[in-house]
């Protein structure tokens, strides 16, 4: 069996323990009368199921989740830099620019 593929059974099934733990510590500590509500119910075993099987879900993703990355990859072990890149610098050049005092005038006048 590839490895991948025993460790997402692994990290699944462990997934689905912490869920049957939650759930059951859930009947035990009776909370929202949870307890009650299975065992004066004549679908209570089925609503336990979904139950486990829902919290299953979340939790066997977040295992296998943190499992992934929390694995290393040996292969990578060099230096971590790149390629400098040169920037480039602009120079803006000024140009002077001239006006006479009749167009400033003009200018201004129709601002007004």
């Amino acid at each position: 069996m590839p490895k991948l593929i025993r460790l997402y059974i692994t990290h699944v099934a462990i997934g689905f323990a912490i869920a049957a733990a939650f759930v059951g510590m859930l009947l035990w500590f009776d909370i929202a009368n949870l307890w009650h509500l299975v065992t004066h119910s004549d679908k209570g075993l089925l609503a336990v199921v979904i139950l486990w099987f829902a919290n299953g879900i979340v939790f066997a993703g977040v295992q296998f989740a943190i499992a992934v990355m929390r694995l290393k990859d040996d292969g990578d072990d060099g230096p971590r830099g790149g390629h400098r890149q040169r920037v480039m610098h602009r120079e803006y050049a000024t140009v002077p620019a001239r006006a006479n005092e009749r167009d400033a005038r003009a200018f201004w006048q129709k601002k007004r």
